[in-house]
């Protein structure tokens, strides 16, 4: 990329941005960046014993529940406390298992101050059979808090399957008064949504809608954060991360362009490296082109080659924990003696630096998310997913 080129487009970065020096633009910068990997969200899972809460948990941290780390399951009540699980790829995400609340001694208000009320972005409901006097006078409590909860109606699944076996069946039919019955009970709460899921099947049903709702009442950078965990549901919800990687090119690169104003040699190169190995890892973790997620969706549509799609250039870098750093490092070592040379320039030399590391990293990135999208998609299209409802 030619120095003229990398100058306009870091014009038009500070333009967008209002800033009016690379210096301002590069600290701004580093604060969204920093927001974008490190901004914690913590959602609560809760509801009556056995409803599915820890199979939900899993889900969401795109495990199976007999994957290692996954939050025990079982036919009894497995969660006595509340217990945190980190999300696999992305820790800063914190899912949070929390005990039932199907005893008869059941009192929202303690239960809310027991299991640490403040902690969470908001709470997940769960229940697979009808919504009870306890779900809704925890939802009643959260409310006078002022949080937020979500109904969801587990084990969909097994429903639809019992269903299935009896003459006339019509999954529309029977999904529709699931619903109804579902929210009858819930009338006193002024008819909230109720969300039908299947923690087996993220693709059917109601998990994209959840996703939706949720993006939708977020603050701007707890969405960021909730997009990148979720896991791929759809083609739509694909596009959704694409696009917020895309618009974080911007940041990552800026910040590279500050760090090249210090006339340290290597700096910018080590920085750049750095910055670029933890950005397109987390794309690739949230594109779901790991192993974990190619399993998992290969046995769903009974593809066991689709792993094999997943070897394109960034991907296989990724994988095998050399390619973004190697290539990083070649790209830009090229010009770290460059940028030194230029930053020791009276006033020109620290911005044409400046200048080049944006330019440089900015290529870079967008030559590792295109790579990434544009495989995902074809293994999405290979697995018969493609269409964006």
């Amino acid at each position: 990329m030619s120095v003229d080129s990398s100058y306009d487009c870091c014009s038009a970065e500070l333009f967008h941005i209002g800033e009016s020096t690379p210096g301002k633009a590069a600290a701004k910068a580093q604060i969204k960046f920093d927001q974008f990997v490190n901004v914690s969200l913590n959602i609560a899972v809760t509801g009556e014993t056995g409803s599915g809460k820890s199979s939900f948990v899993n889900a969401l941290r795109g495990l199976k529940d007999d994957d290692v780390k996954a939050a025990p399951t079982g036919v009894i009540e497995t969660t006595k406390l509340a217990t945190m699980y980190e999300h696999p790829e992305m820790p800063n995400v914190k899912i949070w298992d929390l005990p039932g609340i199907g005893t008869p001694n059941f009192k929202a208000k303690k239960y809310l101050k027991d299991v640490k009320f403040n902690t969470y972005d908001f709470f997940i409901i769960l229940n697979s059979v009808r919504f009870t006097e306890n779900d809704i006078m925890l939802a009643k409590e959260i409310r006078k808090q002022k949080k937020s909860f979500y109904f969801v109606r587990s084990k969909i699944d097994n429903d639809i399957s019992a269903e299935k076996k009896k003459r006339g069946f019509d999954e529309q039919k029977v999904l529709s008064l699931i619903r109804e019955y579902c929210q009858k009970n819930l009338k006193e709460l002024g008819d909230p949504r109720v969300f039908l899921i299947s923690s087996c099947d993220l693709e059917e049903y109601d998990f994209e809608l959840l996703q939706n709702v949720l993006e939708d009442e977020l603050p701007e950078h707890k969405k960021d954060a909730l997009l990148q965990a979720w896991p791929v549901c759809s083609a739509a919800s694909l596009e959704k991360k694409i696009k917020i990687f895309k618009r974080m090119i911007w940041a990552v690169s800026l910040v590279s362009g500050g760090i090249a104003v210090v006339p340290v040699p290597g700096l910018s190169a080590a920085c750049d490296v750095g910055m670029v190995v933890l950005f397109l890892t987390r794309c690739y973790f949230a594109f779901g082109l790991d192993d974990r997620s190619l399993t998992r969706l290969s046995e769903k549509v009974n593809k066991p080659h689709l792993k094999d799609l997943a070897k394109s250039k960034f991907v296989t870098a990724i994988r095998e924990k050399a390619l973004t750093r190697l290539q990083a490092s070649a790209a830009l070592g090229t010009i770290a003696t460059v940028e030194y040379l230029l930053s020791l320039l009276p006033g020109v030399g620290s911005a044409a630096a400046a200048v080049l590391s944006f330019g440089t990293t900015q290529y870079l990135l967008r030559e590792g998310v295109n790579d990434l999208a544009n495989t995902a998609q074809v293994i999405r299209k290979e697995a018969g997913l493609a269409s964006v409802h």
